[in-house]
Parts: C-alpha cells; sequence; structure tokens
C-alpha cells in the first residue's frame, strides 16, 4: 500500500499543472452543488417556518403573497388598507388570541418603518422566541414620537440609543422626502435573526400625525388631516395590516373566518396560515433550483470527464515508466490499483477545496439575503440527506447523512470511476517493447 501511495504522490507532482487545474474544476462544481443544496434547504425553511411570529395577517384586498411579503419580510409595497373599524371587529372575533395593528408607507435610509401599539412588544412569541430591549432601552410611549429599532437596522444606520432622526415618506429611500417629524430612539431589540431586526417601530399614533400624512377611510372618499391635540376619530383611522395569533384548536373557525372576509367580503384579505403562503410560492419556483443544482452537476461531470482526459492522454509518454514499474516486480493489478487512485485522489483534492468554494458562496448569498430580508443563513449547518427509515429492535430510525458528507465522498468515488478508462489502458502496457531503446 505504502509503494501504490508512493506511485500516486510522485504521478500527482510529475503532472502539477494539469492535476491543480482540474481539481479547482471539480471543486467549483462541488461546491456550487453543495451551496445550492444549503440554499434552497434554509431559505425554505426560514421564509416557511414561522419567522413572523404570527399565524396569519389581514390586509387590504389584495395579493396574498404581496400582503405576507410587506407585512412579515418588509418588502415591497402595502396593496392598500382597512379601516379602523375592520381591525377592531377582527380584533375582537372569538378566534383572535391577539391583534396588532400595522401602518406602513415610511422609511430612514432604506429600512421600513412600521406604526404599532406596545401590544407588539409585549404580546410577540416566536416559537418561544420574545421581542426583548437591549439594556438601558425601553418599550416607546404610545403618545410622544419615540421610536425602537431591530439590531440589524440600528447597526446598519448607526443609530444609539439617545440619537434623533427624521423619517422619510415612502417605502424606498429618496432623500428629497423627509419628514419634519423628528423621532427619539428609546430602543434597541435584541437580534432575533427574523425580518423583525431590519425595522424601525414608532407609535401608531404617531404615524396617523406625521407630517405629510392624510389619513384615508377605506372607501378612499374622503381624506382628513389630524389636528395638534385633537382626537382622531375612529371613523378615520386605517391600518395597512393586522397582525394575528390565533387561539388553539379552532382551525375550522379560522377557515370559515377567511372564506368570509376573501369571499363574501370586499374590504380585506385574510392570510392564514402564513407558511401555506410561502410554501406555495416555493413550489412554484422550484425548478429554478432544480436548473441551479443541474448545472452544478454538469459542471462536476465536465470536471471528471477532465480528469479522465488528462490522465488518458499521459498515458504515451507515461508506457515506459509503467514497463519499469513492471520490470522492477510491479503486478498489473498495482498498476491499475495506482492509475485508479490518482483520480479519485485528484477528485478528492477537489472535493477538499470545495469546502472553501461553499462557504465563500455561502457567505455571500447569506449576506445579501440578510441586506434584503432579515433572515440569517447558516454557511455551516448541514443539510441532510434521507435514504429511508428502518427498523431496529422495534425501533423506526431515519438513515440520514449529511450532504456535506455524501457529495464529497460522491465526487471522489466519481473520479475513481472515470479513472478506471485510462487504468484498463495502463493494464494492457506490453513491458518488452516498452523498455526496448528508441530507434
Amino acid at each position: 500500500m505504502s509503494a501504490l501511495f508512493l506511485i500516486v504522490q510522485r504521478s500527482l507532482r510529475q503532472h502539477a499543472l494539469s492535476t491543480v487545474i482540474t481539481a479547482l474544476s471539480i471543486a467549483l462544481g462541488c461546491g456550487l452543488v453543495l451551496s445550492v443544496i444549503t440554499i434552497k434547504d434554509q431559505a425554505h425553511k426560514a421564509f416557511t417556518g414561522g419567522q413572523s411570529g404570527f399565524d396569519g395577517v389581514l390586509g387590504g384586498r389584495g395579493s396574498e403573497l404581496q400582503i405576507v411579503l410587506n407585512s412579515v419580510f418588509h418588502l415591497e409595497a402595502a396593496p392598500g388598507t382597512i379601516s379602523w373599524a375592520m381591525y377592531q371587529g377582527i380584533k375582537k372575533h372569538p378566534v383572535v388570541k391577539y391583534a396588532v395593528p400595522y401602518a406602513v408607507g415610511d422609511n430612514y435610509l432604506g429600512f421600513r418603518i412600521v406604526g404599532t401599539t406596545e401590544d407588539l412588544f409585549n404580546v410577540y412569541d416566536n416559537e418561544g422566541q420574545k421581542l426583548e430591549v437591549q439594556p438601558g432601552g425601553q418599550i416607546f410611549d404610545p403618545t410622544r414620537k419615540q421610536a425602537m429599532i431591530g439590531s440589524y437596522a440600528a447597526q446598519k444606520t448607526n443609530l444609539k440609543l439617545g440619537d434623533t432622526f427624521k423619517p422619510y415618506h415612502g417605502f424606498n429611500f429618496d432623500p428629497n422626502s423627509q419628514h419634519e417629524d423628528v423621532y427619539h430612539i428609546v430602543g434597541i431589540l435584541k437580534p432575533t435573526n427574523t425580518p423583525i431586526d431590519r425595522a424601525i417601530f414608532i407609535p401608531l399614533e404617531g404615524f396617523f400625525r406625521m407630517g405629510g400624512h392624510t389619513v384615508k377611510t377605506a372607501d378612499m372618499k374622503s381624506e382628513y388631516v389630524p389636528k395638534p391635540d385633537e382626537e382622531i376619530p375612529d371613523s378615520e383611522k386605517t391600518v395597512s395590516y393586522v397582525m394575528l395569533k390565533f387561539k388553539e384548536d379552532t382551525e375550522p373557525a379560522v377557515e370559515k373566518l377567511k372564506y368570509t372576509i376573501n369571499r363574501q367580503g370586499k374590504e380585506g384579505t385574510l392570510v392564514a396560515p402564513i407558511s401555506d403562503v410561502l410554501s406555495g410560492f416555493f413550489d412554484k419556483i422550484g425548478w429554478i433550483d432544480k436548473i441551479l443544482g443541474l448545472i452544478a452537476l454538469l459542471v462536476v461531470f465536465v470536471a471528471a470527464g477532465a480528469i479522465l482526459a488528462s490522465i488518458y492522454n499521459s498515458m504515451n509518454e507515461r508506457r515506459r515508466e509503467i514497463a519499469i514499474l513492471r520490470a522492477l516486480g510491479a503486478r498489473r493489478a498495482t498498476v491499475f490499483s495506482a492509475i485508479v487512485f490518482e483520480a479519485a485522489a485528484i477528485a478528492g483534492c477537489g472535493a477538499i477545496i470545495s469546502f472553501a468554494v461553499h462557504f465563500a458562496i455561502m457567505g455571500g448569498a447569506a449576506w445579501l439575503i440578510r441586506e434584503q430580508t432579515g433572515i440569517v443563513l447558516d454557511p455551516f449547518a448541514a443539510s441532510m440527506l434521507e435514504f429511508g427509515t428502518v427498523h431496529f429492535r422495534g425501533q423506526l430510525y431515519m438513515l440520514q447523512l449529511p450532504y456535506f458528507v455524501v457529495v464529497p465522498v460522491g465526487v471522489t468515488l466519481l473520479g475513481g470511476l472515470v479513472g478506471i478508462v485510462p487504468a484498463i489502458k495502463a493494464y494492457g502496457t506490453d513491458v518488452a517493447s516498452n523498455l526496448a531503446p528508441a530507434s
């Protein structure tokens, strides 16, 4: 075995340039495969796994996907508004555990400003994760111009406790649309690794009274400009969304409520559960993942073909070397194994380097996804490949292995497999004719 190792090592060193280039090609393909699988699995789990902390959302009449993207992930624009009366009605419905209003339409340096009530910070529960304020901060006073900011938004805007800022009108940052209202940062939220980290929260009343805002009724037939020290009539209030948490074991009643609002009503759209909408969206774009995965696999196979071509084309110059090994006592099987192991070694080196490619791609993808949505991906998390279930001693076990193992091992075996072709050629090398001096 040591002799076999020395033969392979010497050959790799002798053909260093082609070995490095081919190994890098393998690394690229293998790294792409790992990245596509990891991004697909983690993104699907993150977007459909309850990142909102809510079961449903009530918004204006429009697309369910747009409502979810806007209310949960702070993307896109709101399709419309709903009346204060509808908010109060859904809040008092028997199936609703709590309802939190959102009013959107402003930003600060591109980060979404959300007008809401202090209820959000008291009732929010994302699978046991609460909204907590970092030391020294507090929940805003609903009667004052105060704000609370997500951890990521605070990091990017450099806003700290005690700082002030002026909001900008619109969902996208426009330096020419700044409001005159000044808000004080009184609380910075602890990181949640959810879209909450990218938002800035102000009192709902402050949003209604912000300069330049006109409150429109749901029928859009009238406008009302709030006056200082004058209470805003409920008939003139509208909100963009109502984030909902339902009571347990109320699924049939929730479905009935959804049917009533979406099919029989004309004002709002109820999305429940939120995860179903996102799952449907991912199912529709699933072909993109398949195409990317196919491209990555093609890169692997092309690189494997390069291993085959590289070794096979070098067999003519290796004939004398192989003949000398045979003359020194090396068996045909040893020569055959050396070529196969050499091909597997090149693929194995590429598989090892592929982890660097994978982490580089994942680092960029994780940064971009967090920048746009607040969702945090873990480059080191291992996606699992399931092989099925087995019964052992009366227990049912799931057979699964991490892709971090399956893909590199598979690529290495593929390299060894393509090495069989040049190995067969080496196996048939004639000793006498290749030892004869060249004329």
